[in-house]
């Protein structure tokens, strides 16, 4: 025979209606019908109550079950947000000291240009030179031109020195150095016995700056390149202007020498 489960609200009445059965048949008769029909009644609506406290529970159960899912699914979902938050404020973090590091770079960039342009326009700003007792304000390029030339008359090589300093006076016809040019230039002829344009430019330096530092000495000079032409009388005549413009100088004690040994 094949075994039938019941639930337990059904065991409990068929237990009922099995002890109903078995009592005796005096007491059987007990019970009148109408109290038999009541207590199957009272057992069938409690065992339907339970039934349905059953299904109640059962719904509850799933229905908590279901909620829980919901909730599993939204945290694992909440959590997959965060992870991804996380990555992306990792890779903002990263982008940002990127930027930091790219506009400190730039920033050495332009601190270095900029650094570079100003020295580069300090190479055109006018410098203060101070040059035989005379303040002036010159280019750089003028400055360098005029020291090498000096330079070169002072290693001796002296015609090269008279084509820099002819050169520079060419080129710097306005400067402040071209006093001083002009004076080494007639001595760079002087010393290359191009006697005439010596005297030239010693004039032209003592017309443009008489008061000029060297001016005695190119008084001096003018009148040595007049002996050495064999021009005695306008030498003379030179040293004695000499003499007379320039009385307080070492050029004027040479003038006076030279004046007693003239014929």
């Amino acid at each position: 025979m094949r075994t039938i489960s019941l639930s337990y609200p059904l065991k409990a009445l068929a237990a009922v209606m099995l002890s109903v059965a078995l009592l005796p048949t005096g007491h059987a008769a007990i019970f009148e019908d109408g109290e038999a029909r009541r207590a199957i009644l009272e057992m069938r609506q409690r065992v339907d109550g339970m039934q349905l406290s059953q299904q109640r529970a059962a719904e509850e159960v799933r229905r908590l079950s279901e909620e829980n899912a919901q909730l599993r699914r939204s945290l694992l979902d909440l959590q997959g947000q965060i992870d991804t938050l996380r990555t992306e404020q990792s890779t903002l973090r990263g982008q940002n000291e990127q930027l930091l590091r790219d506009a400190a770079d730039l920033q050495r960039r332009q601190k270095d240009i900029a650094q570079g342009v100003d020295e580069r326009l300090r190479q055109f700003e006018p410098v203060k030179v101070t040059l035989d007792g005379q303040e002036f304000q010159a280019d750089p390029a003028e400055k360098k031109d005029f020291e090498a030339a000096l330079a070169v008359f002072r290693s001796g090589k002296f015609p090269e020195a008279g084509a820099a300093f002819a050169a520079f006076v060419r080129q710097y016809p306005r400067s402040g150095f071209v006093p001083s040019a002009r004076f080494w230039l007639g001595n760079a002829q002087y010393a290359t016995r191009d006697y005439k344009e010596a005297i030239g430019n010693f004039k032209l330096m003592l017309s443009d700056a008489p008061a000029h530092a060297r001016a005695p000495e190119a008084a001096l000079s003018i009148a040595n390149c007049q002996i050495e032409l064999k021009d005695t009388r306008t030498a003379r005549k030179t040293l004695e202007d000499l003499v007379r413009a320039y009385p307080q100088s070492e050029a004027a004690v040479a003038a006076k020498e030279r004046l007693s040994r003239l014929k």
